[in-house]
């Protein structure tokens, strides 16, 4: 048995290996973009028996493998995803969320590189970017940790260039059809000029989109709109471009906003004056979300509601689960009279808004002293963990919680806590 016939059989018995992985990465980054509002189709598959022998015969003539071990270390996309945006100007979305959900072992590739466009062609070919990847621990279930150490390519287009891509390919390197003429390479090359077109097409209806919702007023048709209108705000408002937690759950954004029919760049407007750029600690959505609730405390029952029915398909009816319902919510609206209290201060102070400030800034420019300062701190991540992570606490946690609002709140209003405005 030669070299390459041993590593095919063993590749094929490892084939539901690289499947599994090649799903469950799919899965991860289908899930956070379609949630970030990024339009696109997101595909995987382990590398089929008979064209990765094909490749391998191919690749042999030049590489002159040694070992099987050489040959996997070569092959880099045993498991591949692939990503087929709508827009191509959301590229820059995609890659930071392939940097925040995954580790990368080598350097992404970005396609055309800085070589000259092939001699005989008008245009550039190949527009791509490939990522190689491992899924992080984090979002990998115990039943799959096997998989942390699979490496998978994610290979990121537009549809249009996956598309002819996949003929120019298929025809060119495969040589399914034998070598092609002068004339099919010529109209491979004209195929690839329609293709950079579309590309600009896409880009200009985009654009389009959004300005008809900015203009017109119209609501969001969907969550995909108010992405585009919130990274357009935040583009045009923010010092600092969006970082690497970027958009955040503009799904759920989306389904409350509707909840309180709210879905006109109108009625978003002034919980937009608050957005900070310090996106990787608060996402935008949840920053507009966070907005919406310190407005009204009965929001946050709707909100709950949504994230329920996003997360899970079973929702505990127990009288146990009720009692830690009531208890969240009790936690919660004390919460927000402490929000509300705080900003009061700030007002109070002459200190100039528009609208609610983060209460972590609050504590900064009210001076409040350390020991209070780092509680209302401990709280404020409590409350950021139920509201946008889900976390669960006990009723025992929740009601320590909220009394220990109480008596802070108490205390600030009393003017017992030192509170002093920086000069």
């Amino acid at each position: 048995m030669s070299l390459i016939e041993e590593f095919i059989d063993r590749y094929t018995k490892e084939y539901d290996f690289y499947g599994r992985a090649a799903n469950l990465v799919a899965q991860i980054l289908e899930n956070d973009l379609r949630s970030s509002g990024v339009r696109c189709i997101v595909s995987h598959r382990a590398k089929e028996v008979e064209r990765l022998k094909d490749k391998c015969i191919q690749r042999n003539s030049e590489k002159r493998y040694e070992s099987i071990e050489g040959i996997f270390a070569d092959i880099v996309d045993l498991a591949g995803v692939r990503v087929a945006l709508y827009f191509p100007g959301e590229l820059e979305l995609v890659d930071k969320a392939i940097t925040r959900l995954f580790d990368q072992w080598d350097t992404k590739r970005i396609f055309p590189g800085a070589e000259e466009v092939p001699e005989g062609r008008s245009f550039s070919g190949y527009s791509a970017v490939h990522y190689r990847v491992q899924p992080r621990e984090k979002f990998i279930g115990d039943a799959d940790r096997r998989y942390l150490k699979a490496r998978v390519e994610i290979q990121v287009a537009s549809v249009l260039m996956h598309a002819w891509s996949e003929v120019q390919h298929d025809l060119t390197y495969k040589q399914m059809a034998g070598d092609l003429s002068s004339e099919e390479h010529s109209i491979l090359d004209q195929l690839n000029g329609l293709v950079l077109a579309g590309e600009i097409s896409l880009r200009l209806l985009q654009e389009a989109g959004e300005t008809r919702v900015a203009r017109t007023g119209a609501n969001f048709l969907n969550h995909y709109e108010l992405a585009a209108h919130l990274l357009r705000h935040a583009n045009d408002a923010l010092a600092e471009p969006v970082g690497d937690s970027g958009l955040g759950k503009v799904d759920d954004l989306f389904a409350l906003l509707k909840r309180l029919n709210m879905t006109t760049p109108a009625d978003l407007a002034k919980y937009l004056e608050s957005l900070h750029g310090a996106v990787a600690e608060r996402p935008l959505a949840e920053q507009v979300v966070d907005a919406l609730l310190a407005e009204d405390s009965a929001r946050y029952a709707v909100y709950n509601d949504i994230r329920s029915a996003s997360n899970s398909s079973h929702i505990d009816s127990s009288d146990a689960a009720r009692d830690t319902a009531n208890a969240m919510l009790e936690f919660l609206q004390d919460w927000v009279e402490l929000e509300t209290t705080l900003n009061d201060l700030a007002q109070q102070s002459g200190v100039s808004r528009r609208s609610t400030m983060p209460v972590a800034n609050l504590v900064r420019i009210l001076d409040i002293p350390y020991g209070i300062g780092d509680e209302i701190d401990l709280l404020r991540r409590m409350r950021n963990d139920v509201v946008h992570l889900r976390r669960e606490f006990s009723v025992a946690e929740f009601d320590d919680a909220t009394k220990r609002i109480k008596h802070i709140n108490a205390m600030l209003k009393g003017g017992g806590a030192g509170v002093a405005t920086n000069p």
